[in-house]
């Protein structure tokens, strides 16, 4: 069952959809000039990532899962696969932890560098998802944490993001309840400039895991 949207009142609902309306042509502009200025960058990743998880254990190179976007609405995110083949057919769906037995050695380096996120570019030229905003969340997991932490469907209010405040300042392991005030962080202050400082600082962020070889 989908958990339901808190509603904003009528003024900071118009507020909302105007701040949010710059977000499909950012998104899409975003999204073609980096591939048009990085396009050996890009086209380097998109082939040595699959190479390396497909040698890793000869499994899938990529995996979807549903998620909730926007109003709740349901969709398949398209990540790289991280963790072992068919990783939830004894635990079910869980919380990610930080030292997550079923990630798999390439998996873990995906994911401490962010680039498992690459494929959901598909998911942003979709319309489903954004370059920034709240981290999608699997409706079943989204229902757990709505049912004890007050407000956590407010995260539903805007399309969830590949990068976002939480996911700047937290891991994997934050909690629910800490992931969810920077995204009313965010929601509530959300726009262009905003979005270019969040993706900006990641890029850095990435860039000094990098170098220290976290």
């Amino acid at each position: 069952m989908t958990p339901a949207v808190a509603q904003p009142d009528a003024a900071a609902a118009e507020t909302l959809a105007v701040r949010d309306g710059y977000k499909r042509v950012f998104d899409l502009a975003l999204v073609f000039i980096s591939h048009c200025l990085l396009l050996p960058v890009w086209g380097l990743l998109w082939l040595v990532i699959p190479l390396a998880i497909w040698l890793g254990d000869r499994g899938p190179v990529f995996y979807t899962q549903e998620r909730l976007g926007r109003n709740g609405m349901r969709y398949r995110v398209i990540k790289f696969r991280t963790m072992v083949p068919n990783a939830e057919a004894l635990t079910g769906p869980v919380w990610a932890s930080e030292r997550d037995a079923r990630v798999t050695g390439v998996g873990r380096l995906l994911r401490r560098f962010h680039l498992d996120e690459i494929p959901q570019v598909i998911n942003v030229v979709r319309g489903e998802m954004s370059l920034v905003g709240p981290r999608p969340e699997r409706p079943v997991l989204s229902e757990q944490f709505s049912g004890y932490i007050p407000g956590f469907s407010r995260r539903l209010l805007v399309r969830p993001g590949i990068a976002g405040l939480a996911q700047l300042r937290g891991h994997y392991a934050t909690n629910p309840a800490d992931k969810l005030r920077y995204d009313i962080l965010y929601i509530s202050n959300m726009s262009p400039w905003l979005d270019i400082k969040i993706l900006a600082l990641t890029a850095i962020l990435m860039l000094k895991l990098s170098w220290k070889g976290q």
